[in-house]
């Protein structure tokens, strides 16, 4: 590069922005080239570059030509800012992993859950067999079927107070045979 790069830093260091936009036209270009080699996505590449750009005109003044060359120097701030984006971009993913391998629904065993429930059915199928035929009758009504005490009553042809005591009594054998804590 022809331009004197240390000359414009030290301009840009005492505020001279006629020198930091010489000096942005001089490297703009090869720190975003930089930047994008690193992080390799051109939207966050442009964003990472203005950014190190920022930076080179807020710290310009403590550029020191003994330990480098101006280039050298910029490239390395614009190489730091990218190899940042790029960790903190993998940090965020790994974040994300980490939550949806903990938080994923677990899947199930299909036919496990299929085993279980019939032999339930079958529990329950077996614990009505236990009642007496009035029982089983008013407790089916009332949970199999749907209907209310005041209907069960009304469709066994008994009393309320009757219907209500069979499906008391048949509940109580059910969950005495079952196994049930009360």
């Amino acid at each position: 590069m022809g331009t004197d790069l240390a000359g414009l830093l030290r301009a840009s260091a005492l505020g001279d922005e006629g020198a930091f936009a010489q000096l942005y036209d001089a490297v703009s270009a090869r720190i975003y080239g930089l930047v994008l080699r690193v992080v390799r996505d051109p939207a966050q590449s442009q964003e990472v570059a203005q950014e190190a750009l920022l930076d080179i005109w807020r710290t310009s003044a403590r550029y020191d030509p003994a330990r480098g060359s101006a280039v050298s120097w910029m490239l390395t701030i614009a190489h730091r800012k990218a190899v940042d984006r790029v960790r903190s971009a993998q940090a965020s993913t790994d974040r994300e992993d980490t939550y949806g391998s903990r938080n994923q629904e677990r899947s199930f065993d299909e036919t496990s859950e299929t085993v279980e429930r019939r032999l339930d059915a079958q529990r329950v199928r077996n614990a009505l067999d236990s009642l007496t035929d009035t029982q089983r009758s008013a407790v089916e009504l009332a949970y199999l079927g749907g209907y209310t005490h005041t209907e069960v009553a009304s469709l066994l042809d008994v009393p309320l107070g009757t219907a209500k005591t069979r499906i008391r009594d048949g509940l109580i054998r059910l969950r005495d045979t079952m196994g049930v804590q009360s």
